[in-house]
Order: C-alpha cells, then structure tokens, then sequence
C-alpha cells in the first residue's frame, strides 16, 4: 500500500500527462474517422479505399501517441532518436528490397487522393506493347482491377497507372464503342 501511494505522488504530472495525452488520441481518432468517412461519401469513394486511408491516418495518429507516451515518462531523446532511426534503417532495408510494394501503395494514396479517375469510369491504358481498354472495378492499395468488355479481369498495378498515359473515355463514347464490338 505504501509503494502505491509513493508511487502516485511521484509520478502524479506523468500520470496526469499521460490520462490528457490518452483523452486527446481518442477524440482525435473518432474526429478524423468522422472526417474520413464524410471525405469518402462525398468523393463517392468505395469503402474499401476509405478504410485504407483510415488504416494509414490511424497508425500515424497512434505512432505520435505512442512517441508522447514514452516522452512522458522521461525517456531521452537521444534514446527515442536511436530506436526510432534503427526501426527505420530496418523498414527501409526491407522496402528498398521490396521497392515495388512500396511504389504501389504511394500511387494508391496518391489516387485516392487526385481521383484522376473514379470507379466505374472506362478507361484505355495507352502501352503500345499491351493496350487495355476496360472499365474500373475498383481501385486497392496495391492494383486496380479492371474488367473489359469481354468480361476479362485484369488487376493493374498502381505505379504503372501513374506512368502510363491514360485516356478517360466519356459516357457517350462507350455507347458507340459497345455498338461496334
């Protein structure tokens, strides 16, 4: 009993700290779940591309919680410092040795949040070797997967949909085109 109350006397400003820093990641986490959610229904965005940007706001958020934590209870910066740069040394070993996940999942952020195309939308791939004309199913994290007029799946990755030259093909274009198949 003794230890406890010691225990709480000396620690009352971290623990204080501690209870403000854990009230302030919940009502950010419910605020930007909100903001998320109404960003995607207003975008008209699937929910599976909402929940994947939730997924990465959601660990950004409980990584500066968990930084605040441990600054809290007195560890050093300089002791932070050396095991957030050796937890990154090691993550970036091992995207370099898997550049192309990592690609993919940057072009997927990067179109759920530039829309230069929508689901549903039709679309010709401008490659020489391999043209694609098909329509957008829907658009992961990693591919995009598209189903042509032949009823043909095709999943795409990402990073070539930002290299390659894309063309959108408007609503009446798609009537003529389905015309002369």
């Amino acid at each position: 009993m003794f230890l406890n109350i010691t225990f709480f006397e000396t620690h009352s400003k971290q623990l204080i700290a501690t209870l403000i820093t854990v009230l302030v990641y919940f009502v950010l986490r419910a605020f930007l779940s909100s903001l998320v959610k109404k960003f995607g229904r207003k975008s008209e965005l699937t929910d599976a591309r909402t929940n994947l940007v939730w997924k990465y706001i959601n660990m950004l958020l409980s990584s500066l919680a968990i930084v605040s934590l441990i600054t809290i209870w007195g560890v050093k910066g300089d002791d932070i410092f050396l095991v957030i740069s050796s937890v990154l040394t090691i993550i970036g070993v091992a995207f370099f040795a898997q550049w192309s996940i990592l690609s993919n999942v940057t072009a997927g952020i990067i179109l759920f949040f530039s829309f230069p195309f929508k689901i549903g939308d039709r679309i010709r791939i401008l490659d020489k070797d391999f043209p694609i004309e098909a329509d957008i199913e829907d658009i992961k994290s990693f591919y995009t997967l598209l189903k042509t007029s032949h009823g043909e799946e095709i999943s795409y990755p990402n990073n070539l949909l930002l290299q390659k030259g894309i063309v959108i093909i408007p609503k009446g274009e798609r009537e003529e085109n389905e015309f002369t198949d």
